[in-house]
Formats: C-alpha cells, sequence, structure tokens
C-alpha cells in the first residue's frame, strides 16, 4: 500500500469538479501541475472519469476504479510510495477512508450547480495545510496541499 494516497483535484469556488457528467474540465487551468505531479505515480480513476479522459495517462501506473472493486484490495496492489486519486466524485468518496493527504486547486470561477467535489453528504475530514504553491505560468492560481488528520 502506498505512503501517501493524495486526493488531487481543480475545484471551483463553489465546490465543483465538473459542469455534468460528460465535462471535459477543459476551464481547468493546472493541467501542467496536475501532469508534473502524478507522472511516474500510480493513479486511480472512476471508470467514467477515465471514459471522458479517453485513454490511459502516459507515464504512470493507471488504474481503473468500478464501483463493485474494493478499494482496499485495490490500495494493496499498488507498490509505488504515492498514488493519486484522480477522479471522479464517487472515486474520491470511496478512497475518502484511506486519503492521506489532499491536493486542491480552487479556480475563480463558480458553477452554480454540477458535481462536487464528494458525493451526498460526505464531507474532507479535518485537514491541516501545508502549503500553497502557485500553478506555473498561471497568476493568481494556487494549489493548495493539505495533511488529512487522523482522529484517534
Amino acid at each position: 500500500m502506498p505512503d501517501k494516497i493524495i486526493l488531487i483535484a481543480a475545484v471551483t469556488e463553489d465546490g465543483f469538479i465538473a459542469k455534468n457528467e460528460n465535462d471535459n474540465l477543459s476551464w481547468t487551468q493546472d493541467k501542467h501541475l496536475f501532469k508534473q505531479q502524478t507522472t511516474t505515480s500510480t493513479i486511480i480513476v472512476g471508470s467514467v472519469t477515465r471514459s471522458i479522459i479517453g485513454e490511459n495517462l502516459p507515464g504512470r501506473q493507471n488504474i481503473v476504479f468500478h464501483r463493485s472493486d474494493d478499494p482496499a484490495k485495490v490500495l494493496e496492489t499498488i507498490s509505488t510510495e504515492i498514488c493519486f486519486i484522480i477522479g471522479g466524485s464517487k472515486t474520491y468518496t470511496t478512497f475518502l477512508p484511506f486519503i492521506t493527504h489532499a491536493y486542491l486547486t480552487i479556480h475563480p470561477i463558480a458553477f452554480g450547480r454540477g458535481i462536487k467535489l464528494l458525493t451526498g453528504e460526505s464531507k474532507l475530514p479535518e485537514l491541516i495545510k501545508l502549503k500553497s504553491i502557485q500553478v506555473p505560468g498561471e497568476t493568481g492560481l494556487y494549489q493548495d496541499q493539505y495533511k488529512v488528520c487522523i482522529k484517534n
């Protein structure tokens, strides 16, 4: 199992990750940073998100997660130290108990409606902000990096 299991997402200021299930995420401005961070790591992507992407992302071990899969068993098969959960909403929610870190790039736009980061009433656990890094080439756009608080 990886030492770090990182939820990574581009999010609107009103908490959405997509306009709808067919959104190709052309509105996101952090794709270069995403590529830099995830290349050489394992990524877990939900089957709906994978179908929108259309192909495996090069330079990474791609794992397509289906609703019938057991997240703990999937994580046990991973030998890399870092694993990124890259979406979508149902996949983020399913892996929430295993998340050790969250990398969120809040984009200064609002959809008003769409697909939230997490499904149902799920909420991110308490987070400790580690740092905020500027998205290269994007003035005023930052990725906030958090560690998940473990409650005993």
